[in-house]
């Protein structure tokens, strides 16, 4: 197998894994386990971004044809939600991260329910999960199975990718939005009974 490709498959390997990684983010419940589980996706992301950023940077530097040559318009995909990723999913994981280690001290502390909001935020999961998503057109691209550079593939790519993302992206916002509201509800008791107790 060309050692391109291998380098291809492991960081679309990479990506799909931070995607599954970030999915499961908001249904930990207690806070040891969601620091845990966010160091690991910051791993993932940061070996995504790099490997993504070294196959691009290789493609402008070598004069021979290199593998971002070979799949530039599959490469082109998945590198705007990569720029996303790493202009405000890190920042976000940073937090998030930074916010469960200030309650992750014993074992089985739950997870507040705003941390737990935050960690479903659309702008966490969304760029991750569409990144390895649309790393699969670069992979069929160098696999050589379907060329991807007439204006029909590229249109169908396209297409899907929006219907993609806009299916992925409703999704989480609803999540978020039902956890948020949780922990609205949560945040109002207690200063109802913080009162009552003060009064």
């Amino acid at each position: 197998m060309d050692t391109d490709l291998v380098i291809l498959l492991a960081i679309a390997a990479v990506w799909l894994a931070a995607g599954l990684v970030v999915e499961g983010l908001p249904q930990l419940r207690a806070a040891r386990p969601l620091r845990r589980r966010t160091g690991l996706l910051l791993g993932l992301v940061g070996s995504g971004l790099a490997g993504l950023a070294g196959v691009l940077l290789a493609g402008l530097v070598q004069a021979e044809p290199t593998l971002a040559d070979r799949t530039s318009v599959g490469l082109a995909l998945p590198a705007v939600p990569a720029v996303v990723v790493a202009a405000v999913t890190v920042r976000r994981l940073r937090q998030l991260w930074g916010g469960a280690g200030a309650f992750a001290s014993a074992p089985e502390t739950p997870a507040p329910p705003a941390l737990r909001a935050a960690a479903a935020h659309p702008m966490i999961a969304l760029p991750v999960q569409v990144t390895g998503l649309v790393m699969l057109p670069a992979l069929v691209t160098a696999t050589g199975l379907v060329p991807l550079t007439s204006p029909g593939m590229i249109g169908l790519v396209l297409t899907v990718a929006v219907l993609a993302v806009g299916t992925i992206g409703v999704r989480h916002a609803l999540r978020h939005s039902r956890l948020l509201e949780r922990a609205v509800t949560v945040r109002s008791r207690s200063s109802r009974t913080a009162g009552v107790l003060h009064v």
